[in-house]
């Protein structure tokens, strides 16, 4: 028999009129690259989920898009990565850096023994789609779009068993045996759950912008560092993504000289876009990326558990966000779906999920803030470039160095792998 249930709300004890109550096993909140993957990992082994999305699309501008050797190796175990990759899309197969002076290649991936020796840049939109495109093959799976959570059902023991949300057609109530928060760095589950968090301060931020890409564009390192300027240049399918590095809150200044400085910063850091850089009209087509970094203490309660961002918000050095989302669904998975196939998760379960995934980002987010304050924050405070001694650029030129940075970013700390039996498809 089930359980009474009360709705914990987070700003007012306001009633609603409920217009209908769902019954599923498994209610993901957030249809992000974490959330679509377990849910597509569930749904293949015949669990029932629910899998909520607060926006009614997934066309967001400058979301991360860098598919890492371990969400590929994830894909291909799946069966469905070289399908992926028909997808428009670029590939990095090196991470370089260039200075006023010359080019240094910090990890080259094509070293790696793997069947996808590179980083694939697949428009998230797409992505998502995919994804949840392959989860609507089978029966278990139900998405629902515009799905606002404003609130947990929590029972009078203190087990979360689901949320209320408002939908399209009103107000809704999502019963589950377990409730994943999967909704990204600003989620709305991890505030209304009262986790605590442990916050590093990253001494940046980012600008974000598109310029127009050419025929005759040929491969241009990742990052540069001229003149004082940390400038990111990602080459998409049709257009360059840049990234300028500045000072943590120092966006207010730069949009207060205006444009036509801003323009100049990026000529001079980046030469071959110097004649590009007047197609950046106004401050909207410039969006400004806050960077935070932190950690959950503890990744869950008694029936509800977050993964990717919702359990720890990475910062975007190395592009390794998506990564470690994915690799959370996957040991979420793993560990939670034999018991989900019959209605029960322990708490015990919830903590083998965080033991197993909370070395590799700890590990992850201590070396992305040893580089940032030692390396980025430095160029950004005193305008000059760290010096590597002779030994330290011989050393850069060794194949088997380069190959560790990039093991680190294409993998991980442990690479996780899936682990699962497969329900029949709906249909092919």
């Amino acid at each position: 028999m089930q359980q009474p249930v009360h709705v914990q709300t987070h700003a007012s004890s306001a009633q609603h009129d409920i217009k209908y109550v769902v019954q599923t096993t498994c209610c993901i909140v957030g249809a992000g690259p974490a959330g679509a993957i377990l849910a597509l990992l569930l749904a293949r082994q015949g669990i029932p989920v629910m899998l909520l999305e607060a926006h009614m699309d997934f066309d967001r501008a400058f979301r991360g898009d860098t598919l890492h050797p371990a969400v590929l190796t994830i894909l291909d175990e799946l069966g469905i990565a070289d399908r992926l990759l028909q997808l428009p899309h670029t590939e990095i197969q090196s991470i370089s850096a260039q200075t006023a002076t010359e080019t240094i290649t910090i990890g080259n991936l094509q070293l790696l023994k793997t069947k996808y020796p590179f980083i694939a840049l697949v428009p998230q939109t797409d992505f998502l789609q995919f994804i949840v495109t392959e989860a609507a093959r089978y029966p278990t799976f139900q998405l629902v779009m515009g799905a606002q959570v404003d609130a947990l059902l929590e029972d009078p023991d203190g087990h979360i068993s689901g949320v209320r949300y408002r939908g399209q057609d009103g107000y809704c109530e999502a019963h589950a045996t377990l409730t994943v928060g999967a909704d990204g760095r600003f989620s709305r589950i991890r505030k209304l759950s009262g986790f605590k968090s442990i916050t590093m301060s990253p001494p940046m931020d980012v600008l974000w912008f598109r310029l127009s890409q050419k025929a005759e564009d040929g491969e241009l390192p990742i990052g540069r560092f001229v003149g004082g300027h940390i400038l990111v240049t990602l080459k998409r399918y049709d257009h360059w993504q840049l990234g300028l590095v500045i000072p943590k809150g120092g966006y207010q200044q730069i949009h207060a000289a205006g444009l036509e400085p801003f323009r100049s910063i990026i000529a001079e850091t980046a030469p071959p876009f110097a004649e590009r850089v007047d197609e950046l009209q106004e401050w909207k087509q410039i969006s400004v990326l806050s960077v935070e970094a932190s950690r959950m203490r503890r990744w869950y309660r008694p029936g509800l558990l977050l993964i990717g961002d919702a359990a720890h918000v990475m910062s975007p050095v190395g592009g390794v966000g998506i990564n470690y989302a994915i690799q959370d669904a996957v040991v979420a998975a793993n560990v939670l779906a034999g018991k989900l196939k019959y209605g029960i998760v322990q708490v015990q379960d919830l903590a083998k999920v965080q033991r197993e995934r909370e070395l590799p980002t700890r590990v992850i987010q201590m070396f992305q803030n040893i580089l940032q304050r030692q390396f980025l924050a430095r160029i950004l405070n005193t305008q000059q470039l760290p010096r590597f001694s002779p030994v330290g650029r011989l050393l850069l030129r060794i194949p088997l160095l380069q190959a560790i940075p990039a093991r680190l970013m294409a993998f991980g700390l442990r690479q996780a792998h899936v682990q699962q039996t497969i329900a029949e498809p709906e249909h092919v």
